[in-house]
């Protein structure tokens, strides 16, 4: 299995900064709840600072968005609509303990994070600009298809996982209770996402380690390395 951003995406994004961590081991009644709590304060104490919209990750994204054609008002990455809504109540819903814990470091870094079960891929993970047949599987269970040109995240049997890039995912790959393995990717555009993704994604896997999930596998893209390969006991970036 692989993931991938095709060179088009390179081209137009030169400065994306991707992170992967791969776990197994993943099990519903593991208990983060007490792992939110430091995450949580590092957001307030930032949005105490500024509003959302106004912090550098979060601009970049709404400034990729609108090179996508994308109103950012509108269309809004999932780091920007968690942290409105965390603004807001003080709180997120509690959904897995692993989702739960990726979004609360979203939270704490305003970077998007996403989880996607494997056992629910085929094959690959291709981030690419549709070509306008892929399926798109609503949280409502109705069935969508991307526009041409709309970034999204495809696997081999044309599923669309994610739309308009990071900002809504598919019922089909979302994390479950009965999920056991998953790939978990944070994306950066911003003048620091090299460091930023970097302490996200090693804080990140030390939280998931603490509760015993095991890493398989962890890397960070570029436009030189932009493809990660792993299966179920190593993983190498290529």
């Amino acid at each position: 299995m692989h993931l991938y951003h095709t060179g088009e995406i390179w081209r137009q994004f030169p400065q994306l900064v991707p992170g992967i961590i791969v776990i197994e081991g993943i099990d519903s009644n593991l208990n983060s709840e007490s792992k939110l709590s430091p995450w949580f304060q590092l957001a307030i104490d930032r949005l105490e600072q500024s509003s959302e919209s106004q912090l550098p990750e979060i601009a970049a994204w709404r400034q990729a968005y609108s090179k996508m054609g994308l109103k950012p008002s509108k269309y809004r990455s999932a780091a920007e609509a968690l942290l409105r809504r965390f603004r807001r109540q003080k709180n997120v819903p509690r959904l897995h303990p692993i989702v739960d814990l990726c979004n609360a470091a979203s939270i704490a870094f305003a970077l998007p994070v996403a989880v996607f079960d494997l056992d629910n891929i085929d094959q690959y993970i291709e981030i690419c600009h549709a070509n306008g047949t892929e399926r798109y599987l609503s949280f409502s269970g109705e069935i969508e298809t991307p526009p041409q040109g709309e970034i999204i995240f495809k696997d081999a049997s044309n599923n669309a996982h994610a739309r308009r890039w990071t900002f809504r995912q598919s019922k089909l790959s979302a994390v479950q209770s009965s999920t056991t393995q998953a790939l978990i990717i944070s994306e950066g555009m911003h003048s620091t996402a090299s460091k930023d993704v970097q302490k996200l994604i090693e804080n990140l896997s030390q939280e998931l380690s603490s509760l015993g999930v095991f890493i398989r596998g962890q890397t960070f893209l570029s436009v030189r390395s932009p493809r990660f390969e792993f299966d179920n006991h190593w993983s190498q970036m290529f």
